[in-house]
């Protein structure tokens, strides 16, 4: 297997060395290992900009979207209802699993390629009562598009309701100032902006939201208060942790705190996004998001003609060692283009050479 670099949202290229991290066997009873769980916890909440106070960390087995069910199962109990606010398919899997687990839920929806609009939100927070919570993803992966999340805060505050926010692909990649916004929980995962791989989901929340979870959870692997509770004695997880994963997160911290933090990550990811948009704009490749809407995580782009075919182009840009992603949209051809991870200038540059080769090569087919 080629050692292709992952232009996509996560699974995403890491470093030599975060990899080399789990070379190593760790057991998960050991205080070392241990160790590495409360370090992580603390360094997280350091990144967040929030106090051991008011927040705490729980860490969750899985993939993202286990940590979010974890969120949605144990925050939101049987008396409460949840507003999901969704323009991608992200946020409607947050609607798919508030179904499956049967909690009380509506869904307010925007085009994929539009903001949520503040106005028809409040028309509903004024009118449902009942709702308690309120439920948006931050970047939607579907598109790129990066979500008002000022907007969600301020009408959180207005009308008294819990925040939740979806930040798989945006913490650590963008700086979010969680007190200020208001929010209660925050969701993200190993193998985005923090660069590390996959295995666990990991939430910020406040201590005493999560206080009050207890006896929500539908699930016993995803209660998220039991986790919480295990984990804040001395670092254990419930049940078997990724290990392997933790060392190469915990890995993965130190070398973000080591470029710069959050905001020199974020410095070179928009960097990214900026000459690989530009570039190909040139070339007619057009966005399907416009710029102000864009976030600097990924970028999805129209097919440059009704004779374009993805598959062949992603076979000729995989054999010139990167891997991008197809589309997520119903009714529009795209593609996307992730431009966080183990990525930079040049590599955006070589990217932009091949996909110039590979266009010029089918006009003169």
């Amino acid at each position: 297997m080629h050692n292709y670099k992952l232009l996509t949202p996560g699974p995403l290229t890491t470093s030599r060395t975060v990899k080399e991290e789990m070379l190593y066997d760790r057991c998960t009873w050991d205080d070392d290992y241990k160790g590495i769980t409360q370090k992580i916890r603390i360094q997280l909440l350091e990144l967040a900009g929030v106090s051991q106070q008011d927040y705490s960390v729980v860490l969750m087995q899985g993939s993202g979207t286990f940590a979010v069910e974890s969120v949605m199962t144990s925050a939101v109990s049987d008396e409460d209802k949840v507003l999901i606010v969704t323009n991608g398919a992200y946020g409607e899997r947050i609607v798919k699993i508030a179904h499956y687990i049967g909690l009380n839920y509506r869904e307010y929806r925007a085009a994929y390629n539009e903001y949520p609009n503040e106005d028809e939100i409040k028309e509903i927070l004024e009118e449902d009562q009942a709702i308690t919570h309120l439920v948006m993803v931050h970047c939607e992966t579907t598109t790129g598009i990066l979500n008002p999340m000022e907007m969600i805060s301020r009408l959180s505050k207005e009308y008294d309701k819990t925040l939740i926010i979806d930040a798989m692909s945006s913490f650590g990649g963008i700086d979010i100032n969680i007190p200020e916004l208001g929010i209660d929980y925050l969701i993200s995962s190993a193998n985005k902006c923090i660069q590390g791989v996959p295995g666990f989901g990991f939430v910020i929340a406040k201590r005493d939201k999560l206080a009050a979870c207890e006896g929500n959870a539908r699930s016993l692997s995803l209660d998220l208060f039991d986790q919480w509770k295990e984990m804040d004695k001395d670092g254990k997880w419930r049940f078997t942790s990724p290990t392997h994963v933790v060392a190469a997160f915990s890995k993965a911290i130190d070398e973000l705190l080591a470029e710069g933090r959050i905001p020199a990550r974020h410095h070179r990811y928009q960097n990214n996004n900026q000459i690989l948009r530009d570039r190909l704009e040139r070339i007619g490749i057009h966005t399907y998001i416009t710029a102000e809407k864009q976030s600097p995580i990924i970028t999805t782009f129209l097919f440059p003609s009704e004779q374009f075919c993805f598959e062949d182009f992603y076979l000729y840009v995989k054999e010139r060692g990167f891997v991008l992603y197809p589309g997520k949209l119903t009714d529009v051809d795209t593609f996307r283009i992730g431009n966080i991870g183990e990525i930079y200038e040049e590599d955006i540059e070589a990217l932009c050479n091949i996909i110039e080769e590979y266009l010029e090569g089918c006009q003169h087919a």
